[in-house]
């Protein structure tokens, strides 16, 4: 191969001078210029020294006697970077098949800060709702900072990519925490990687956010004005008068009410939901760590409209659905935080 590991390359289009930390494939290395690393095709990049070869004998050829009072001072250069968010961005890793066609082996996962903030992160990935990988950082201001690979073939389990944001250096009127997520579908991304090779580009890329959110103040209640007119309870009293909790839920629909027989596939779904609601709730006005939902196999409809539910709640820390002795796959159980 021309290049190797540790090479000092040009970039040709901007005439700027790197080093190759990585090798991506046959056609694709990974550079770094002045601590931003980068991917870069192999025709896009060039060996310096004819550059500095040739520089040379220009000079020399050109060189004339120069007095103190003719040297003009140099103007200070300023490049401003541009600000515009938090990215995750994509850097498929490419491969020939044994019948010369181009395929796509990985997906190189980086995190890229253009702001001028430096963020704590929690990153979470999971494929059906079940939790894959998580990594926990500091992304510092126009960082690059790289995650993971993920096979592409993992791609057509509905991965989900997670993030909770929180600032190095609080600020007063900034929010605690900034989360957002991203959810790939298989011909949103095969779209995606057929329009960056059209285009000759590297990479695709996901705003996160673009600018890190205020601090929504709450409004404050007067507990005093309230006593006056309502009765105010502490929150132990009422969970004494709260129905009991149930660490297992079944939602067989048999379970839940004599007269089934005749409803609508869409009135059984509907109600084996409020009924899950109404556990749930229970579950964390109780205080509960767990929650086994038994939703049985069948379509899986009942299944994903829950595991579509618990992927926006805060107070679930995890969930998953595998097999049990007892139900088999039939239900998830699920993990709370408070």
């Amino acid at each position: 191969m021309k290049y190797q590991v540790g090479d000092i390359v040009l970039l040709l289009h901007s005439n700027e001078e790197g080093e190759i930390i990585d090798i991506i494939n046959d056609k694709m290395v990974m550079i770094d210029i002045k601590g931003v690393k980068f991917p870069a095709y192999m025709d896009q990049i060039d060996f310096p020294y004819y550059k500095r070869f040739t520089e040379k004998k220009l000079f020399e050829q050109k060189k004339e006697k120069k007095f103190i009072d003719d040297i003009k001072k140099e103007k200070g250069k300023h490049s401003q970077k541009v600000i515009d968010g938090v990215w995750l961005t994509f850097l498929p890793v490419i491969d020939v098949d044994e019948f010369g066609d181009d395929v796509v082996e990985d997906l190189k996962l980086h995190l890229v800060n253009r702001t001028e903030r430096a963020y704590h992160f929690d990153y979470k990935q999971a494929f059906f709702g079940k939790p894959e990988f998580e990594l926990k950082n500091t992304l510092h201001p126009f960082e690059d900072f790289y995650l993971h690979d993920v096979p592409f073939e993992d791609m057509n389990d509905s991965p989900i990519f997670e993030f909770e944001f929180s600032l190095v250096t609080p600020e007063k009127n900034k929010a605690d925490i900034c989360t957002a997520s991203l959810k790939l579908k298989p011909r949103q991304l095969f779209e995606r990687i057929e329009d960056i090779r059209s285009k000759n580009e590297a990479t695709f890329s996901y705003r996160l956010f673009d600018q890190y959110p205020e601090k929504i103040e709450e409004e404050k209640i007067d507990l005093g004005v309230l006593s006056n007119r309502y009765k105010i309870y502490d929150a132990v009293q009422v969970r004494e008068h709260l129905e009991a909790p149930r660490s297992v839920v079944d939602l067989h629909i048999e379970k839940i009410t004599d007269n089934w027989r005749g409803m609508s596939n869409l009135h059984i779904i509907g109600l084996q939901l409020k009924t899950f609601e109404k556990y749930y709730e229970l579950a964390l006005a109780h205080l509960q760590p767990s929650l086994i939902v038994i939703h049985g196999v069948g379509s899986g409809r009942l299944r994903d409209e829950i595991h579509d539910l618990l992927k926006h709640r805060k107070e679930v820390k995890s969930f998953v659905n595998q097999y049990d002795p007892r139900f088999g796959y039939g239900a998830t159980e699920i993990f709370f935080q408070y």
